[in-house]
């Protein structure tokens, strides 16, 4: 059996799979994006504060992901707990950082000015710091889509859900067969996907960054 006639015969679990994974990134996306802005809006202001986030999402980071899964197993049990919570802490790295960095690097006389005329600080936030240091932010963002959509593949070690199911399963009975037909479906799977949600946030900036910042 070649990789087509494998991927025609479970087309509907490869499909349901797919799906699967899209909605576990997205979801788990969101929650990081979420947190690792507010942190850095949090601490953007305070260097020292600023510096043990980035350090603590970063020290986060460099546990493995079968590790780090491992770890979450004993509190959390398996499947969709665990593995939201381990894709969430590996997303916040690039969002947290972008974040403090592109808040950081807004020119001060732009923020001055807007002191000047009388914006509040929430509306200097809001109206001319955030929008600036988006591009960046957004940067940030499309970084830890790619990460954690290969991590997600390897949650299926705690019974999460996605394509890496059919990557496990394949490698679990390599030499037999279907099995590379497996792994190589559940790549391909990923790498599509990643894909087009790279994509979609390249469409995102283009529609939400304002044309003076792209040029």
């Amino acid at each position: 059996m070649n990789l087509s006639e494998y991927i025609q015969s479970r087309q509907e679990l490869l499909i349901f799979e797919f799906l699967q994974h899209a909605s576990m990134i997205f979801q788990c996306l969101v929650v990081a994006t979420i947190l690792g802005v507010a942190i850095g809006i949090a601490t953007y202001r305070n260097p020292t504060l600023a510096s043990f986030a980035t350090g603590t999402a970063g020290v986060i980071f460099t546990i493995p992901a079968l590790a780090l899964l491992g770890l979450l197993i004993v509190p959390l049990g398996l499947g969709v707990a665990p593995t939201v919570t381990a894709l969430v802490l590996y997303g916040l790295l690039p969002i947290v950082r972008n974040t403090i960095l592109g808040l950081q690097g807004v020119d001060r006389v732009l923020v001055d000015a807007a002191s000047g005329i009388g914006m509040s600080r929430a509306r200097i936030l809001l109206r001319v710091e955030l929008p600036m240091a988006w591009p960046v932010i957004l940067a940030g963002i499309r970084v830890s889509t790619q990460l954690t959509m290969g991590i997600g593949a390897i949650a299926a070690y705690a019974s999460g859900p996605g394509l890496g199911d059919q990557i496990f399963s394949g490698l679990s009975r390599i030499g037999g067969a279907g099995a590379l037909q497996a792994v190589l479906s559940g790549i391909i799977g990923v790498v599509v996907l990643a894909l087009i949600f790279d994509a979609v946030f390249v469409l995102i900036g283009r529609f939400t960054t304002s044309r003076g910042i792209r040029v």
